[in-house]
């Protein structure tokens, strides 16, 4: 377990506690899956916290609905780390290219453990940032992005927006978030996971066993969540 470092100065008082738990929380805490050696494909993505016209929130991207792999999934935005890029570079890079976020604005304020999505063997790291300095944020690809939305922490810790929903591969039951302006896009699966494990770990959310169980649309049955990387 890493010591929790020092918060950076200028943070707000509610970010600070996100830094302590970045550096303390293991991989088991979030996840079932942890890179099994070092063959993992890496990858990295951006877990950015910012603070909006609504409060605090956290920049999500929607996937394109016709997407092969993960049609319409809530994600942080990330991908692939290229040659001679730090994890760092490459969350800061994908973000940019899926939403126009200017990285200078950007602090990294910690890393969440390496996780594992099993079917496409990607170790992904999750680089927690700071939007210091706002800017503009939008699709940049329609091909890849359907959406952007900064998302409010007071409404994902909100119960009312709290649902469970039913992996199609494995039929378990897991948890996620209703997100968007009304409310009818569903974070669930790896990011969603991610979401709620480290906001339990944080102390900002409980499980809610008796959450309302949502059905996924039929865009999101296509491609990737049959092959096991909705945990």
């Amino acid at each position: 377990m890493t010591a929790a470092p020092d918060a950076p100065d200028g943070l707000p008082d509610w970010l600070r506690p996100v830094v302590e738990a970045a550096a303390t929380i293991t991989a088991e805490e979030i996840t079932a899956f942890v890179p099994p050696d070092e063959t993992a494909r890496e990858s990295a993505v951006l877990m950015l916290f910012g603070e909006g016209p609504d409060g605090p929130d956290l920049l999500l991207t929607e996937r394109s609905h016709t997407m092969r792999s993960h049609p319409g999934q809530v994600s942080f935005p990330g991908g692939r780390i290229e040659p001679g890029e730090s994890v760092d570079d490459a969350a800061l890079r994908e973000a940019w290219e899926e939403t126009g976020l200017d990285p200078a604005g950007v602090e990294v304020i910690g890393h969440l453990p390496q996780l594992w999505l099993p079917a496409s063997n990607h170790g992904v790291t999750p680089v927690v940032g700071w939007w210091r300095d706002v800017s503009p944020v939008s699709v940049k690809s329609l091909e890849e992005v359907h959406a952007v939305y900064r998302a409010p922490i007071r409404e994902l810790v909100d119960p009312v927006h709290r649902i469970r929903v039913r992996s199609p591969r494995t039929h378990w039951v897991l948890p996620g978030f209703l997100i968007g302006p009304d409310k009818d896009v569903i974070l669930w699966g790896f990011t969603g996971g991610i979401v709620a494990r480290f906001f339990s770990y944080l102390g900002w959310i409980t499980d809610l066993p008796e959450a309302p169980i949502v059905e996924l649309p039929d865009y999101m049955l296509q491609g990737s969540e049959r092959r096991g990387e909705d945990r």
